[in-house]
């Protein structure tokens, strides 16, 4: 996800109280089930209730990065390969709650007689180059014994692959949810070919904060950690879960019950998920891994010039704080 379109078109407010003169802390999401959950806080006054002014801009992915390195908001949800990309671009940030990791709402959709990643070889598959469903490709292919050379990549703004699959212009696109199910639903007989799923651990979903926001607002940005790990609860609890669900789903104007269907795709990570994940290690099971090869993607692909030191922006202190 780096550089998708979204058009920023509505606000949607929660009010604390605050010493007097200090501004809301903005925070711009999207469309991605792991940062709707947000949206349960939202509507609940659970920000109000921890006693922090939190104003939450619901934005379009691409614009939503673009706005927190401009400084128009304090944090932004986006993968922890594209904070990087927006590190190498000058904007110091530090992931502060790891709110999932893709489990299969990452998509690589075949067209009709598309029947596995091999079927492309020679094909053209349209998505946003430099994303993380570029990388999805890459691990795809490199799954099925092929390489990026035996396939042609077209450059198609995610939003727009449905309509791009549909029209016959490529013979596979690739999609983050709910983007992946709507290609799946315009295009008869379509099918995921791969999916996140057979990568658990490659794209994690951060909430980003900038780290001068973080070093002024430290109390309240802990504040606002620790509404998390009740969201995810809310979730998890039989009682409660189909009006989490139904709140998310209502966000991004899909019915409770075909969001509820595609859950699974994105594995939310409750507080002992975010310690676990947050630990450091090698490989996909940790945050660390993760963007190691996200970063050495970025790079190859000339996405930034150079490595970036991966624990500049990783800090679980406040995540880690809200077990004490």
């Amino acid at each position: 996800m780096t550089v998708a379109c979204r058009t920023t078109l509505s606000l949607l407010l929660t009010f604390a109280a605050l010493p007097a003169g200090e501004p809301s802390l903005k925070v711009a999401y999207s469309d991605w089930p792991g940062w709707t959950a947000w949206e349960i806080a939202i509507q609940k006054g659970w920000f109000k209730e921890a006693g922090v002014d939190v104003e939450f801009v619901w934005m379009e992915y691409g614009p939503s990065m673009e706005a927190f390195q401009a400084g128009k908001v304090d944090a932004v949800t986006v993968t922890n390969g594209d904070q990087l990309v927006m590190g190498a671009a000058g904007k110091a940030s530090k992931g502060i709650v790891l709110t999932d990791y893709s489990n299969g709402n990452d998509m690589i959709v075949g067209k009709p007689g598309i029947n596995s990643i091999k079927d492309l070889k020679g094909k053209k598959i349209g998505l946003e180059l430099g994303l993380v469903e570029h990388l999805l490709l890459l691990k795809a292919l490199e799954a099925n014994g092929m390489k990026e050379s035996d396939v042609t990549i077209v450059s198609v703004p995610t939003n727009d692959t449905p309509q791009t699959l549909a029209s016959g212009q490529v013979d596979a696109i690739a999609a983050w949810y709910p983007v992946s199910g709507q290609a799946l639903e315009l295009v008869p007989g379509s099918k995921p070919l791969f999916t996140s799923k057979e990568v658990p651990g490659l794209i994690y979903d951060f909430t980003v904060v900038a780290t001068e926001s973080l070093i002024k607002r430290k109390a309240d940005w802990q504040k606002f950690a620790a509404v998390w790990p009740k969201i995810t609860a809310f979730l998890a609890d039989p009682k409660t879960r189909d009006d989490g669900i139904k709140i998310m789903a209502a966000r991004v104007n899909v019915s409770a019950e075909k969001y509820a269907k595609a859950m699974p795709g994105t594995m939310i990570l409750d507080l002992a998920g975010n310690l676990k994940h947050f630990a450091k290690a090698e490989g996909l099971d940790s945050v660390y891994g993760s963007s190691k090869v996200a970063n050495a993607f970025n790079v190859a692909n000339k996405v930034y010039e150079k490595v970036l030191n991966i624990e500049d922006f990783i800090d679980p202190s406040f995540i880690t704080a809200v077990k004490k």
